[in-house]
């Protein structure tokens, strides 16, 4: 697990972050596998799909730039949030059988361990501000 502490030089930009690398890496699996889904949900699921996907990354980046620990948690608060839409998203594309059964499942599991990620990075950064703030 990457923290706020760790590498501390390293981390200088919101893409060195571990978990928006990986988050990066979900949203162009998701833009992919989209790319087969019926035409006629380009403005439905897959839109949908895509814009929740790409929130992710985004809103790691975005609290990333904040400068207060309370508005940095906020945003990766919010990008949980999205995480869980990608999740709802994967269900409902598994249920008009535009995903199979196990490539939702493979997918939905990657996006689990994203967020579980996203809980210990935001549980680093309250550490972090309870220090600062010491």
């Amino acid at each position: 697990m990457q923290s706020v502490n760790s590498n501390q030089s390293s981390i200088r930009h919101f893409y060195d972050l571990d978990i928006w690398k990986e988050a990066n890496a979900l949203c162009i699996e998701i833009y992919k596998l989209t790319e087969d889904f019926p035409k006629k949900e380009s403005y439905g699921i897959i839109d949908q799909m895509r814009r929740a996907s790409s929130s992710i990354g985004a809103n790691i980046a975005e609290g990333f730039g904040r400068f207060h620990y309370k508005e940095k948690i906020k945003f990766y608060y919010n990008s949980r949030g999205s995480v869980c839409e990608v999740q709802n998203f994967l269900f409902l594309s598994q249920d008009l059988n535009y995903l199979e059964k196990k490539k939702a499942r493979d997918i939905f599991i990657k996006y689990e361990n994203l967020n579980k990620r996203i809980n210990q990075f935001i549980s680093s950064v309250n550490r972090k501000m309870i220090t600062d703030d010491k």
